[in-house]
């Protein structure tokens, strides 16, 4: 079985974290101006890694397809199950809560967010963040996308495509932050998020599931 990118370089992608803590912190403090009050135990991030964004936003589960990412995601207190976030291991209307940080890009987004809306509970949240294609980094990352140990072959997404495949799914109530407003190796401290986008790199969509208990 040939494995994955993640499985082969599992600790250089955890250690990119140690490396860029202000990036970091930037990429946790525009999600959590979104994240819900009060986070429920039934709360799940797919494609959650190594653990570093569910083991600080307090998710209880989070899912991913490779082994060593979730041995290390499982130190850092994640419940780990793994799996793809075409094909969720759970009930429908099961989470008040889905998270996906940066890994929508390498699902089928389609079926992910389908997948998504299916197992949030009425009035769940699903809070997608994401590299902007058009943005400083995403063209990097895509210029640079052949030489890349994780980038080779993926599809990065505008705001305006994640925005609209939200809608096509069902997904209501819309609300956007970015961050990331400057090359990454300049980013030395906490930058604070702005509303909308089309300025930052990095950028954070919530959505709610509107459906009829």
């Amino acid at each position: 079985m040939k494995r994955s990118a993640f499985d082969i370089h599992t600790w250089k992608y955890d250690l990119w974290y140690d490396k860029n803590p202000a990036v970091y912190a930037s990429e946790l403090d525009a999600i959590r101006e979104l994240m819900p009050s009060k986070i429920a135990h039934n709360s799940i991030e797919i494609g959650v890694g190594t653990g570093r964004f569910a083991s600080e936003l307090c998710i209880t589960y989070g899912l991913d397809p490779s082994a060593r990412m979730l041995k290390i995601a499982g130190s850092r207190k994640v419940e780990c199950i793994k799996g793809v976030g075409e094909s969720l291991p759970f009930k429908g209307s099961s989470m008040k809560l889905v998270l996906m940080v940066t890994s929508l890009c390498f699902m089928d987004a389609e079926k992910a967010l389908e997948e998504a809306y299916r197992m949030l509970a009425p009035e769940g949240s699903l809070i997608v963040a994401f590299v902007e294609r058009n943005s400083l980094l995403g063209q990097e990352y895509r210029k640079k996308a052949s030489e890349s140990s994780f980038y080779k072959n993926i599809g990065f997404h505008t705001t305006e495509e994640v925005l609209s495949m939200l809608k096509e799914h069902g997904f209501e109530d819309m609300h956007i932050r970015q961050t990331l407003f400057k090359p990454l190796d300049r980013i030395q401290d906490m930058e604070k998020p702005e509303k909308d986008f089309g300025k930052g790199s990095f950028a954070v969509i919530r959505a709610r599931s509107i459906k009829h208990k």
